[in-house]
């Protein structure tokens, strides 16, 4: 069995960030202004160990590579981010695939268009993806030279690639069955097409994929997670959502068993206020003590499933803006990382955070995930109807 972290190519500039997001821009620009929005909320994170580095700088793959070998991760699952023909935050990526000294890798096909969605611009489109036809051809050329790199990850002898969007597709079925080909075709043993559940409840069926990877907390930001106590000091001008970890890997660690394969997924955190400021997603409650016990008994459950074969993915390796990544900060040291490690003990006191007094801002975010909720029954209602008329017309 293998765990795989979820690897951002984020760390270095490119001319079209220069552009949209200002000279200089990395996502370290977002991690330093990150401010609290309650009391005892870790704002801004401060990298250590790596330090805030670039990953154009072999140094960094080479130490990212030790550490994850060290405590656990097997493979590093890369964004690749591809649209109509154009590459972006490519660099890091090529220059791993040129060197079988680092960790073995895959890649997941970033394939929504890029808005901007961090500054609350949503209809501002800065990189589109458009599926125009024999996108899917112009894709594989450019996965191929990663596919044939000797320390690219496989399953069962095929090439490992997740699509972290694959309900975006016009005709899954159809991409699924011509990626297939052309990987027959130049000889790589086949292809094993994982969906990343960006959708609560995808099934690998739906898209002709050979199986889905679970991706929390994407699609379960309801009821269920809701962070029901008020957090002390919350901002009077937070309008964002405030979460339960331990609810939210509660949730996980009971669903019962797919139909379908469905690799476990697990995150150490999630907290995007570097990207979100008061219109942030937090999950309150998370640490190295509690995330060790999810992706325990996450391994626990895939190896019982699929033996060698499983797969544990991890919500990530290096979000930092996202307040999701195992490298070691100046709060938690490497605690993270050695939790990671298969048969890690489980130390350390559980999170603990005082109650506040409710108010209009923990009323505002109930409401939000109220309404979130909603929003997941309605979607999962109109999904459930286009699967239903797929399967009258005898399709994928």
């Amino acid at each position: 069995m293998k765990t795989l972290a979820f690897y951002l190519p984020q760390f270095h500039t490119i001319p079209e960030n220069d552009e949209w997001w200002g000279a200089g821009f990395t996502e370290w620009v977002n991690v330093r202004r990150a401010t609290p929005q309650f009391d005892g909320h870790d704002h801004p994170r401060v990298a250590q160990a790596l330090g805030e580095y670039d990953l154009t700088d072999p140094s960094v793959g080479t130490r990212q590579s030790e550490l994850a070998r060290a405590n656990g991760v097997n493979a590093f699952c890369m964004y690749f981010y591809w649209f109509d023909g154009q590459r972006l935050l490519e660099k890091p990526i090529d220059s791993w695939r040129e060197r079988t000294d680092l960790l073995p890798y895959c890649l997941s096909w970033a394939n929504e268009s890029w808005t901007r969605r961090w500054d609350g611009k949503d209809s501002e489109v800065l990189a589109p993806q458009n599926y125009r036809p024999g996108f899917a051809r112009g894709l594989f050329t450019d996965l191929l030279p990663h596919f044939q790199a000797p320390h690219y990850l496989r399953h069962q002898g095929a090439p490992v690639l997740v699509i972290h969007r694959s309900d975006l597709i016009p005709d899954p079925g159809s991409f699924a069955k011509e990626m297939r080909a052309m990987a027959s075709e130049a000889g790589l043993g086949g292809l094993y097409l994982v969906a990343s559940e960006t959708k609560h409840g995808l099934s690998s069926e739906d898209f002709g994929f050979d199986a889905v990877a679970e991706f929390p907390p994407v699609g379960s930001n309801t009821l269920g997670s809701a962070q029901l106590a008020p957090v002390p000091g919350l901002a009077k001008d937070f309008r964002g959502r405030l979460l339960s970890y331990d609810k939210l890997a509660k949730v996980y660690e009971n669903r019962k068993p797919a139909a379908f394969v469905r690799h476990r997924g697990v995150m150490p955190g999630w907290d995007n206020t570097a990207r979100r400021g008061p219109k942030a997603t937090i999950y309150v409650g998370s640490s190295p003590r509690r995330y060790a016990e999810w992706l325990q008994r996450a391994r626990q459950a895939e190896e019982r499933d699929r033996g060698a074969d499983g797969l544990v993915f991890i919500n990530a390796w290096n979000e930092w803006a996202e307040g999701a990544y195992l490298e070691p900060d100046s709060t938690h040291g490497n605690a993270y990382l050695t939790a990671t490690r298969p048969g890690a003990e489980v130390t350390g006191a559980p999170a603990t955070l005082r109650r506040g007094r409710p108010g209009l801002p923990h009323a505002r975010s109930l409401v939000l995930v109220g309404a979130t909720t909603v929003l997941k029954y309605v979607r999962g209602v109109a999904f459930a109807l286009r699967r239903a008329r797929r399967t009258r017309r005898g399709t994928v």
